[in-house]
């Protein structure tokens, strides 16, 4: 299965991931975002010996479409690290979720939550939850994105969603937006009950970082159409 790549140089290459594909996995007879971007780097030059490296630096939920960027070397691999811990690299996003959510201004959403490795789902925790109650050894994380209405679908009950990550946390948009009470579609594991054909109708269609060797601003979007 092909990738399509959209910028690659010696130092990074970016990729926009089909839903259904995971970006990394262990299960060696699934292919993922890394096995692909190998194959990829092999087959422009087949003179490299060994594993090409391929530097994870963020990443997107299996279901989930969306713009990628990996590091080709440890030195790239650090410097986007450090981007994504911090403020640097703009990650956003577009949801279409389910019921009418009419909010034109941007408004700032932020949790506590967790993740539920047994459940492999992410799980907020209200201001007056008794900590005593959580799974042993939680780690609670805060959580903050930014979202606007782009479009409400009356005849469809729906609306399309701008969102912009503040934090990256397992789950974070699938879980904070069920919690406001507008699961994204596709997204029953988030108490969506709307089928969507591709997995679940969330992408990552904007990324923007600065180069790890030159310092200058990278940005990549790519036009998604959401399938009703």
């Amino acid at each position: 299965m092909p990738i399509k790549v959209l910028y690659e140089d010696k130092s990074i290459i970016i990729v926009e991931k089909p839903a259904g594909i995971a970006t990394q996995t262990a299960n060696v007879t699934s292919p993922d975002c890394v096995s692909l971007i190998k194959a990829h780097i092999k087959a422009a030059d087949p003179d490299i010996s060994g594993e090409p490296y391929v530097g994870v630096v963020h990443r997107l939920d299996q279901p989930v479409a969306g713009i990628l960027v990996f590091a080709k070397n440890k030195k790239a691999a650090a410097s986007l690290s450090e981007q994504v811990r911090g403020t640097v690299m703009n990650k956003h996003y577009t949801a279409l979720v389910e019921g009418i959510l009419d909010q034109p201004e941007d408004v700032r959403l932020c949790n506590r939550m967790y993740k539920d490795n047994r459940e492999r789902r992410a799980v907020i925790v209200s201001e007056d939850h008794d900590m005593k109650q959580l799974p042993p050894n939680t780690g609670l994380s805060d959580a903050c994105l930014i979202y606007h209405t782009e479009k409400i679908l009356k005849d469809k009950n729906m609306t399309l969603l701008s969102i912009k990550l503040e934090t990256g946390r397992f789950h974070q948009i699938r879980v904070q937006l069920s919690n406001i009470g507008h699961p994204i579609a596709g997204d029953g594991k988030y108490g969506a009950s709307t089928a969507y054909p591709s997995g679940i109708a969330l992408v990552a269609d904007s990324l923007e970082f600065r180069h790890p060797d030159t310092g200058e601003k990278v940005e990549k979007v790519v036009d998604f159409s959401f399938c009703l």
